[in-house]
């Protein structure tokens, strides 16, 4: 059995392993999580204690991107908290669509895929409730630090306890086709979105351009100086006009100057100056 045993100073190394490696800072009360999930690690590599996995880590890049794996919270669910996408829905994406230009959209930190979906989703939610709305050259760029996670956000297939978390019995029924125990995003919903695997801590600049971001409730896992640091490119990856969606209790700090804020009914964003 391996030794489940993690003391200060391996904890401490650990935390700061973790912000080297994707920016992610544990608080002082993750000391049990960390056990947990390590331990996993340390018996699916045969290894004989965390001890002996951490003093990997540094050399051992696979086993690295497990760990940082291993610790990502990837909680999410289709139409998360509904402002946000009812906003878009109905206010952001006809006048992005007035512009008469193609539109992208990036969901950072898409986890399983509910939320690119989601997005994609409410492009045609749009335009079959405003006529006029054309959102046909709309692209989705979805990214996450997991590899694992990511895979499974491509296949786009579901169970049912996911279906129950955020949708209504039309949307599941216009959106998916049902495949026993599973069900799959219709191609229409699923061909919008792209995925690849990305560290919010590398440069944005390869992404491109944006003109709707969602990064909600992500920046709460990172350090004060690289939430800061975020903020800004996040904002810098915006076209003028374009609008950012952070989690309910975030703010622009940082970027203010870049970025104002845009109160909606429901809901609000921030809008690149």
């Amino acid at each position: 059995m391996p030794d489940e045993r993690l003391g200060q100073a391996e904890y401490d190394a650990f935390r700061r392993f973790l912000s080297d490696a994707c920016g992610i800072m544990l608080g002082d009360n993750k000391h049990y999580l960390v056990v947990s999930r390590l331990n996993r690690m340390v018996r699916e590599a045969n290894l004989p204690s965390i001890s002996a996995l951490l003093s990997r880590l540094p050399h051992d890049r696979e086993l690295a991107r497990l760990a940082v794996e291993a610790m990502t919270t990837n909680e999410t669910s289709w139409l998360r908290d509904q402002h946000p996408f009812i906003c878009l829905r109905d206010q952001i994406l006809p006048e992005l669509a007035r512009r008469g230009t193609s539109l992208r959209m990036w969901s950072a930190a898409c986890s399983s895929g509910q939320e690119p979906y989601s997005l994609s989703m409410m492009i045609d939610e749009c335009q079959r409730s405003q006529a006029g709305v054309s959102l046909v050259n709309t692209q989705i760029v979805a990214t996450d630090v997991s590899k694992q996670i990511l895979d499974e956000a491509r296949a786009a297939s579901y169970d049912t306890f996911s279906m129950t978390r955020g949708l209504s019995d039309d949307m599941r029924q216009r959106y998916f086709v049902n495949k026993g125990d599973r069900w799959e995003v219709i191609p229409k919903v699923k061909n919008r979105v792209s995925f690849r695997e990305y560290n919010l801590m590398q440069s944005f600049a390869p992404l491109g351009k944006f003109d709707v971001i969602f990064c909600r409730n992500v920046l709460i896992y990172f350090s004060a100086t690289a939430k800061e640091d975020i903020l800004r490119r996040l904002a810098q990856a915006l076209n003028p006009g374009g609008y950012l969606f952070l989690g309910s209790a975030e703010t622009a700090g940082a970027a203010s100057d870049l970025l104002e804020l845009a109160r909606f009914n429901p809901g609000s964003a921030y809008r690149r100056r």
